[in-house]
């Protein structure tokens, strides 16, 4: 078994290391004094692991939702369904319609 299969953290451990000096070499590149890079590099860092929680929310919410629904709409037949689906694509046609002239009357 390779190390990278048998403990996974070191890739990862290895790739973010790679990423941070590439990222701490971009900022001292465009001149950002050198006491100021571990700030940049520790809010930058914080940014992207909460954009990382708020995408797992997100997803958990439509997941959620998604099997709330599925259980209530239980008893809608396929004939529904289908409605629903051509009043979906109506919707986005006429918004998209609108959007074209509007932006022909511009």
């Amino acid at each position: 078994m390779r190390a990278s299969e048998s403990k996974p953290w070191i890739v990862a451990l290895a790739f973010g290391l790679l990423h941070g000096f590439g990222f701490a070499g971009a900022l001292k590149e465009i001149g950002l004094p050198q006491s100021d890079v571990p700030l940049s590099l520790l809010t930058f860092n914080l940014g992207v692991e909460a954009g990382q929680l708020i995408f797992v929310a997100v997803a958990l919410i439509v997941f959620l939702v998604g099997g709330l629904l599925s259980t209530m709409l239980s008893a809608v037949t396929p004939v529904h369904a289908r409605l629903f689906g051509a009043y979906m694509i109506g919707t986005a046609s006429i918004f998209g319609l609108i959007s074209q002239v509007a932006g022909l009357a511009a």
